[in-house]
């Protein structure tokens, strides 16, 4: 979005450093001008912003133009590769499995703490236990180009909040893995997802067009109800609360996009991996 040139340039810094140099580098400004990188990095700038998802989808298209991929690095602008490594490993991991969809990486502040939100389990007491999971971090992952191919790219719609989790399901559905691998680290200044003023409205919205597009019917209730009572417990502030009830019923109103439940096979495959759906 503009707003973090320092941060940027140092990200592609680091990104030089890859031991493992990438075949292709973009970046987009959302809404934004950029500046001149030099050779070897496209720039795309777009009139508005788009939205996480949306800009996404904006550079994996413009990869795609520029020829064959295999599997697209996401960082956030102000994340930070510390180890040269990266590039390497993700390229070792998806060589040793072709089933592997998605790897995250695991996202820790500069003192080397990883919120408790950055871990993709229930269970997060352990941030360095790698794994196969359910989800995986907006700000640092790989995504196999093939896998994208099968299940479509992000959900544009969704603008912030959620679209991780509406990819993941289709993923898992389709049959691929999803790795989180700490040993993959991106830097990450700590941060609130309450700082952006539409995170309560979109949370909510989000969630529900999560469950209405892919949940099997008997599993909304059980998956709305749920996080209702996580939220009202949780949130210490009326006007969240307000916005969250607004997007709340936004979700129910306004078309969700294609239905495509998914399989209780991989609802049954998602309990195994310690986070059904309703949680």
């Amino acid at each position: 979005m503009g707003n973090r040139p320092r941060e940027l340039e140092a990200l592609l810094a680091s990104v030089a450093k890859q031991e493992v140099a990438p075949e292709r580098i973009v970046v987009v400004g959302n809404g934004t001008g950029l500046p001149d990188f030099g050779d070897g990095i496209v720039r795309v700038e777009l009139e508005e912003n788009l939205g996480c998802p949306g800009g996404r989808n904006v550079a994996i298209s413009r990869l795609r133009q520029l020829g064959e991929v295999d599997v697209v690095i996401e960082l956030d602008d102000d994340g930070l590769l510390v180890d040269a490594g990266v590039f390497g490993q993700v390229r070792d991991l998806y060589a040793a499995d072709p089933a592997m969809g998605i790897i995250g990486f695991r996202i820790a502040v500069e003192r080397g703490e990883t919120q408790r939100r950055h871990v993709p389990r229930l269970r997060a007491t352990d941030p360095m236990r790698r794994g196969l999971v359910t989800s995986f971090l907006g700000g640092g992952h790989a995504l196999s180009m093939r896998m994208l191919d099968e299940t479509g790219d992000w959900p544009a719609d969704f603008f912030f909040t959620h679209e991780e989790t509406d990819l993941a399901w289709r993923a898992l559905d389709a049959g691929w893995k999803i790795l989180y691998e700490p040993s993959l680290l991106l830097q990450h200044p700590k941060t609130s997802p309450a700082r952006h003023a539409v995170y309560y409205r979109m949370t909510a919205r989000n969630r529900v067009w999560l469950a209405r597009r892919h949940l099997p019917w008997p599993l909304i209730p059980a998956y709305l109800g749920t996080w209702t009572l996580l939220t009202l417990a949780r949130t210490r502030s009326l006007d969240g609360l307000r916005a969250w009830s607004g997007g709340f019923l936004e979700g129910i109103r306004q078309p969700a996009g294609g239905r495509r439940p998914m399989r209780w096979r991989t609802v049954y495959r998602m309990a195994r991996l310690g986070r059904p759906p309703v949680i």
